[in-house]
């Protein structure tokens, strides 16, 4: 699982922030899946959402953990970040964050559940993204993620395309190497839960995957 040079990393960022940009005023559908209703929050809990975009989930997060928990979103695009904080108007107990997935400015062991749908694909590093899940997660604490993986390794020309990676399938990576990302971590009881068939896309064969995982409480070896 190679990490892309800093230039494309670069690239990268500004092709996401152009289309998420302009779809944050739109209602496409941005998701590749159901986490939140997987991970299915309860009363008091604390939720973090990675990849929050227009705020959707972190609505209904608030709603579901009620005064005594919150719900903090996280998302890179400025356009997506107004969106979030428009659609969270009047509800106290939700914020959103501006940052990369790979490096979130969040207090260690601070949530009970962290969900994401579609956006863990577009971090040039996984590994460092499902450490981070770890770091936010509060021991014994759980994760739905719903995200899109590839066939197989992806050609150069696909993965060296920032227009692919901001399209949701230049960043994918083989299903196995997507696991074993999130099992390096430290995540335990890694559960894939549903899986669609392969599609193509951009010419190459990709599907979308919704994973579940705990960080172990320190009785847990």
């Amino acid at each position: 699982m190679s990490i892309p040079d800093p230039k494309l990393a670069d690239g990268i960022a500004r092709a996401s922030a152009h289309r998420y940009g302009a779809l944050a005023t739109t209602s496409a559908s941005l998701s590749c899946g159901r986490a939140l209703d997987v991970a299915a929050p309860r009363e008091g809990e604390d939720v973090v959402d990675l990849g929050c975009g227009r705020g959707g989930d972190l609505v209904r997060s608030a709603a579901r953990v009620g005064p005594l928990g919150s719900a903090t979103g996280v998302d890179a695009s400025d356009g997506m970040l107004a969106a979030a904080a428009e659609a969270l108007a009047g509800t106290p107990n939700a914020r959103v964050v501006k940052s990369d997935l790979s490096a979130i400015p969040l207090p260690d062991r601070s949530a009970d559940v962290v969900v994401s749908n579609c956006a863990i694909n577009h971090a040039p590093d996984k590994r460092a993204v499902y450490r981070e899940v770890f770091r936010l997660l509060r021991p014994g604490g759980r994760f739905a993620v719903s995200d899109v993986v590839s066939e197989q390794e992806l050609p150069e020309s696909v993965r060296n395309d920032p227009a692919a990676w901001a399209a949701c399938y230049g960043g994918s990576i083989p299903e196995a190497d997507y696991l074993a990302a999130i099992s390096g971590a430290g995540l335990r009881d890694v559960e894939e839960v549903r899986r669609t068939d392969p599609y193509e896309k951009g010419g190459v064969r990709v599907l979308s995957i919704t994973v579940t995982g705990r960080r172990p409480s320190p009785e847990t070896p």
